[in-house]
């Protein structure tokens, strides 16, 4: 017995599917997640021995936190990963070692390594840790996209690293992607603005509470003026992305127009709701 249960998410992942389910072929208790795919992903799920569960997908927070609620996992420690990722045999070996000694931690977060143009962006990713081992009970997401992970209880790390290739099925599908994502973000900004607490600079630094301080962050670079060109000094610059070559300037850009993406649909947003406020 492994000792730790596999989630994978999907939605019309037959190209990427395959090699996920090879890496994670050492747990014997995989879940597909699926959310209605048309092509052959449950089929091939299936084939691998993997159990599927379908829901129709509404926004990220809401389906994964579904999914840790009624998806019944044979173990108490769940591994979550996507059809473009792989686990290295070294992060295996330390998530497995870390499910059967986890001292007090509920979770751990593993390092993930981003990959394009056949160039690991070493630099260039704004944060290359993510709550991935967790006992789903003790777990829980926030936001419409990007969700937030939160654990109830002491976090660990593990070691080794989780491959992560984005753009797999190429760079059309990576900016269809995230023009997606960027509608996400922008309702998430609207509906924090309307319904939340009103911007705090000094809290955004200060607050006691964890996530009124991240809030406050959260807002505060939503106000930064030129925020898709900073974006792009933040990677490339101060991250260092010039140092993961051509591949390091492309993915720095690419974010820099999926953040320009937000901004735009956020003053759309904002620029329907004012009828409205004023009547």
């Amino acid at each position: 017995m492994s000792g730790v249960s596999v989630l994978i998410l999907t939605r019309n992942e037959e190209q990427d599917l395959p090699g996920c389910l090879a890496s994670v072929a050492w747990s014997d208790d995989v879940h597909v997640y699926d959310s209605l795919s048309t092509d052959r992903t449950v089929e091939i799920a299936r084939a691998a021995g993997a159990h599927v569960v379908q829901r129709a997908f509404d926004n990220w927070s809401s389906h994964q936190n579904w999914g840790l609620r009624h998806i019944e996992f044979r173990h108490p420690w769940v591994f979550y990963i996507d059809a473009d990722e792989r686990m290295t045999p070294e992060l295996v070996a330390a998530v497995r070692a870390a499910a059967a000694a986890p001292g007090d931690s509920v979770a751990f977060r593993v390092r993930r390594r981003d990959h394009f143009l056949g160039t690991w962006l070493k630099h260039v990713q704004a944060s290359p840790y993510y709550l991935r081992l967790f006992r789903p009970e003790r777990m829980r997401y926030e936001r419409l996209v990007n969700p937030v992970s939160i654990a109830d209880g002491p976090i660990g790390l593990v070691g080794g690293a989780l491959d992560h290739f984005p753009f797999s099925k190429g760079i059309g599908h990576w900016l269809e992607r995230h023009n997606s994502y960027s509608s996400f973000e922008a309702c998430q900004i609207a509906d924090d603005r309307e319904h939340r607490r009103a911007f705090s600079l000094a809290k955004a630094f200060l607050a006691r509470d964890f996530h009124v301080r991240r809030e406050n962050q959260k807002e505060l670079f939503y106000r930064l003026p030129a925020r898709p060109l900073l974006k792009f000094v933040l990677l490339y610059v101060f991250k260092r992305g010039f140092l993961d070559g051509r591949a390091g300037f492309h993915y720095a850009l690419l974010q820099s127009i999926y953040e320009y993406m937000i901004v735009l649909k956020t003053r759309e947003l904002e620029a329907r709701s004012e009828p409205r406020r004023g009547r």
